[in-house]
């Protein structure tokens, strides 16, 4: 039951962006797109994606409202750092850690840490769960540990939100692979 409205869910999503491709809203565009999301379910079907926690609203709420707080901040900041007069900020590749058990999850992290002006995750060690992120401006101690201080409350809000222990369920291919 889950999958098909799963499936059902996801035709409708690829039509309304087809739609919102072309513009305009019609028979024709709705019907195409129809086409389109069967093909493209049908016979260019995604990999299931083990879903091993369970979700959590209230965290994840926590997690939106972080999130965006630091978006705004971290753009003010690279605004600052475009705007300011004198030679460019110090940038490193810093290593991190990552405590999350779920490759769907480590993928989220990972994508919220690109969104974020002035970060970009170079590289993810998937078996050690570690990401090598560009920074910009580690001009300093402060800067630094800001950095690692975020990394873990991201870290620590996404597992309060989909990865809490009394929930976890591993996949069967992660038990196998154990």
């Amino acid at each position: 039951m889950r999958t098909n409205a799963l499936r059902v869910w996801m035709i409708c999503w690829l039509i309304l962006i087809w739609v919102l491709l072309w513009g305009t809203v019609s028979a024709a565009n709705i019907l195409s797109g129809l086409a389109v999301a069967l093909v493209i379910t049908l016979l260019l079907p995604l990999p299931p994606v083990p879903v091993e926690g369970r979700f959590h609203p209230l965290s994840l709420t926590r997690l939106v409202v972080t999130v965006a707080y630091w978006l705004l901040v971290s753009s003010v900041q690279v605004a600052v750092l475009a705007l300011k007069p004198g030679p460019p900020p110090l940038t490193a590749v810093l290593r991190a850690h990552l405590d999350i058990k779920s490759d769907l999850v480590l993928a989220l992290a990972v994508n919220i840490m690109n969104l974020t002006p002035g970060n970009i995750v170079l590289e993810i060690d998937q078996a050690r769960r570690m990401i090598y992120v560009h920074v910009l401006d580690v001009g300093s101690d402060r800067t630094v540990n800001r950095f690692y201080h975020q990394v873990d409350k991201l870290q620590k809000l996404l597992v309060a939100s989909f990865e809490r222990d009394e929930d976890w369920k591993p996949s069967a291919d992660k038990e196998v692979e154990a």
